[in-house]
């Protein structure tokens, strides 16, 4: 999908979020707390009626990004590693240039609370599809 954006978008590049991209864009202004009341921010089994949502029908963070927890896990750019803080840096770390897996974040309407975490990381074979899994893409400057 990202390869095809891109051939279309004139000029400007698309990708998915790093995994440090992606917990900052769900934490900011919140450090690692999100909305004590997942209820409000987050779709999961306890509220989702079992089925995916349409985006914006919860409160969005402090930049304005909705869904950032639930609905649909978000895949990252990163490839997963389980050995983390191998990679983490003081400025934009970035996970290993290979691998089988790669990274998914957020949790989804099929999950339990303690999956929509803005610290809970997973990992998905990159052709993996479902209704479950989803995505978010960046406009690079």
């Amino acid at each position: 999908f990202i390869g095809l954006l891109n051939a279309r978008a004139g000029g400007r590049k698309f990708r998915l979020p790093t995994e440090a991209e992606w917990e900052y864009a769900c934490c900011f202004g919140a450090g690692e707390q999100v909305d004590p009341c997942l209820t409000s921010v987050a779709w999961f089994k306890g509220n989702s009626g079992n089925e995916t949502h349409p985006v914006g029908q919860k409160k969005p963070n402090a930049l304005g990004l909705c869904d950032m927890l639930g609905n649909v896990w978000e895949w990252c750019q990163d490839w997963f590693t389980r050995d983390v803080a191998k990679y983490i840096s003081a400025v934009d770390p970035v996970g290993p240039s290979s691998g089988e897996y790669k990274v998914i974040r957020g949790g989804s309407w099929r999950d339990n609370v303690e999956y929509c975490s803005a610290t809970h990381r997973l990992r998905s074979e990159p052709k993996g599809k479902g209704s479950t899994l989803g995505f978010r893409v960046l406009l690079e400057k």
